[in-house]
């Protein structure tokens, strides 16, 4: 099957490659997309509109903000066995946030309205 590249608006462009449905409702992500994204044993699949989005499945998301929990627990005055706990308690919570904030961004995207501004999610410079 032929890979075509669809130019999108700046610089970016999205590659794309028709592949074929098995009668058992399969399909075999080309080589290229597989190893490029990362994927691994398992894939997400998410419905936006009329468009099915398979994206690699990510092991361990919460471990992206560690040093930043870890210094916002010490600044707080946390430390030893109580440290510890209080970071795995605000870790267990970073997935379901970034989940939660995605999926209003894609709600967002789809209406073309309303929305967060920068300044609503991480306030001005006058404010710091």
């Amino acid at each position: 099957m032929a890979t075509a590249t669809i130019p999108l608006k700046g610089s970016t462009s999205m590659e794309s490659k028709k592949v074929s449905i098995s009668s058992k409702r399969q399909i075999t992500i080309p080589q290229k997309f597989f190893t490029l994204l990362g994927f691994n044993t398992e894939a997400e699949c998410i419905m936006r509109g009329n468009e099915l989005v398979l994206r690699p499945v990510k092991e361990n998301t919460s471990g992206e903000f560690a040093e930043q929990i870890l210094a916002d627990l010490i600044r707080q005055g946390y430390s030893g066995e109580e440290l510890l706990e209080k970071f795995k308690q605000t870790q267990r919570k970073i997935r379901p946030a970034v989940e939660a904030m995605l999926a209003e961004a894609d709600r967002v995207a789809e209406s073309k309205s309303g929305g967060y501004s920068l300044e609503d999610v991480f306030g001005t410079e006058d404010e710091k």
